[in-house]
């Protein structure tokens, strides 16, 4: 079993060590975490970590999830503009 996992956010490939989360991976790709945007265009980032802020919704596989409860599979696609 290797120690990393691919996904794709945004269409970038990303490695994360295995078992990390979605929100986790986020932070890989652009420093801060963010997977939306408040209306004035300020990044919003996961609040609780435990899927109670809703902040970290994304699209993953095509089905609307938390990224801060979700854990990073192989050739998982994320879109956080979706």
């Amino acid at each position: 079993m290797s120690d990393q996992t691919q996904l794709h956010i945004d269409g970038q490939l990303v490695r994360v060590k295995a078992g990390s989360s979605v929100a986790a991976a986020l932070r890989v790709v652009d420093g801060k975490g963010a997977a939306r945007t408040s209306v004035t265009g300020q990044p919003r980032a996961p609040f609780c970590g435990m899927g109670v802020c809703q902040e970290c919704r994304v699209q993953i596989d095509g089905r609307r999830r938390l990224a801060c409860q979700t854990v990073c599979a192989e050739g998982m696609r994320v879109e956080t503009t979706a």
